[in-house]
């Protein structure tokens, strides 16, 4: 299905591990550190991590002080931003540490998945605080509602719930599966927030799993080494924090879409295409890998005519299995009317926000509707990835069929006016099994981890109403700039002046070992 490549690390580092060299140089001491930030954020969670209002964690003399006092509020920040950075520097380092990527570097990188992840399962909610929004949605159901058709305003003392305000008149933007899955962790846990936050962060967990299991899978369709691309994906900080600490309902979409990708390539198509169609109904961004799945079921010699045809089998078998799970529950495809929800503003670093940004600032000052044409900006943004979503299904080598729809999602992420960190976590499994080389394309990701990693610890931080001080929302920038300089003081000295992690920076002589379907 995919022409083979040769995988890194399989020439000169065996003959280093035939002479009696280990294959990887003492994992012990990234795992170890890698261990002590999670930890670091896990502590600092208590202080700055989401809670609901109604959680009865507020009334713990620890937490109170971790919140509500100054003291409390600067260490939990100092220690989210060293231990956020703290975790990219030992993934640095245990991919430094690899001579050769075998079977002992697959075990490191498991430790390091399990050991850097366990905290995580344990702190308050990090960086984002969706999963109360998925608490809100899963009691519209349970207390009857469509929600589809309301927002958790609908709930009597909904903002005790903790979501943010952008969900209180949104429609839902998620599938029937997720629906379902939020229905049941409210109905078994009686709207109790920590114990609906954990039964989600096993569904997000079981979306890791799927990862761990399927990415060195597709890795190897690809001659791609394995063991590397997991360590690109699993042990990577911006997927940890991401899936387990914000708790995403992202993790299952992925896992599942990855899962039925590699049946789809490996002759299993009807399961591949069924575990697609349960991804979109968690998440229906992933739709975008049905006609890649046509095209692999049609095989690589298919003419136009058959091609269309295993398109229309493969839709008509996903829309089968999605209307009758919308019979089951009888909201319909409702989550059509979500793609309005929460993701049509913009961010300054997506570069079609910003250009849009620029517009309608420069707008603005000459007197014109700047909103009006930063959204025509936007519009223009969504064509052009619609344009190269058509160009890589239409056009291309069968032999890149994944690189090509790796292509397009990310067209969809970059091209968008928001870009969150999770988006980019789509895309870190399938550019890893494709092939991601080990000069400026592994540089690229490890600077893109460092950004994300660094605006996460400073984006979202719940510094408590009560926090003694006559101005919050000073108090809530000044904890912001804290966090952001920690953070970037941190990664500038991983860039610049440690003297292990700065030469993964820097251009270097090296062979390339490894080379993508491209």
């Amino acid at each position: 299905m995919t022409a083979p490549v040769p995988a890194a690390g399989e020439v000169a580092p065996a003959a280093t591990v035939a002479a009696g060299g280990a294959e990887v140089d003492n994992p012990r001491s990234p795992l170890l550190a890698g261990f002590v930030g999670s930890m670091f954020m896990l502590i600092g969670s208590l202080g700055v991590g989401w809670l609901a209002p109604v959680s009865e964690l507020r009334r713990m003399p620890l937490f109170i002080w971790m919140r509500a006092e100054a003291v409390g509020v600067a260490l939990s920040i100092v220690l989210l931003a060293i231990g956020g950075m703290l975790l990219v520097r030992a993934w640095l380092r245990l991919g430094q540490r690899v001579r050769v990527w075998g079977r002992q570097a697959r075990k490191a990188t498991l430790m390091a998945v399990v050991a850097w992840g366990l905290p995580m399962m344990f702190s308050v909610p990090l960086f984002s605080r969706d999963v109360y929004a998925y608490i809100g949605q899963g009691r519209l159901m349970v207390e009857g509602f469509n929600p589809y058709e309301n927002g958790i305003s609908a709930l009597s003392n909904y903002f005790q719930l903790g979501a943010d305000k952008m969900w209180t008149e949104a429609p839902v933007p998620y599938g029937q599966l997720f629906l379902w899955i939020e229905q049941f962790v409210v109905w078994s846990t009686n709207v109790q927030p920590e114990a609906s936050v954990m039964l989600f962060r096993l569904v997000a967990l079981a979306g890791v799993i799927l990862c761990v299991i399927y990415v060195p899978r597709l890795a190897e369709l690809h001659g791609i080494n394995p063991h590397r691309a997991l360590w690109l994906t699993a042990a990577n900080p911006l997927f940890l924090t991401n899936f387990i600490a914000s708790v995403h309902n992202d993790a299952l979409m992925i896992g599942l879409a990855l899962a039925g990708l590699y049946y789809s390539a490996t002759h299993r198509v009807v399961r591949g295409i069924v575990l697609v169609t349960l991804s979109v109904a968690v998440k229906p961004i992933t739709i975008v890998f049905l006609p890649f799945i046509g095209l692999l079921w049609a095989g690589r010699d298919a003419g136009w005519l058959r091609k269309f045809v295993f398109w229309g089998l493969t839709g008509a078998l996903s829309l089968g299995i999605l209307a009758l799970m919308s019979l089951v529950n009888g909201f319909g495809f409702g989550w059509v009317n979500g793609f309005s929800a929460p993701g049509s503003i913009s961010i300054w670093y997506a570069p079609v926000g910003l250009i849009g940004m620029v517009v309608a600032s420069l707008a603005n000052s000459f007197g014109l509707d700047g909103a009006t044409l930063a959204g025509f900006v936007y519009n223009v943004g969504k064509l052009v990835a619609v344009g190269i979503v058509a160009w890589q299904i239409f056009r291309g080598d069968y032999d890149r069929l994944m690189r090509r729809l790796t292509l397009a999602l990310a067209a969809i992420v970059l091209l968008s006016p928001i870009i969150q960190a999770w988006y980019v976590v789509w895309l870190i499994p399938l550019f890893a099994v494709t092939g991601i080389r080990n000069d400026w394309q592994v540089k690229a990701l490890y600077f893109v981890v460092s950004f994300f990693m660094i605006y996460a610890i400073s984006d979202q931080l719940e510094v408590f109403p009560y926090l003694q001080t006559e101005d919050l929302g000073f108090a809530l920038a000044l904890a912001r700039v804290a966090a952001a300089v920690t953070g970037l003081l941190f990664g500038l000295y991983l860039v610049f002046w440690d003297p292990r992690t700065r030469r993964l920076f820097c251009k270097t002589h090296e062979a390339v070992v490894e080379r993508p379907i491209i």
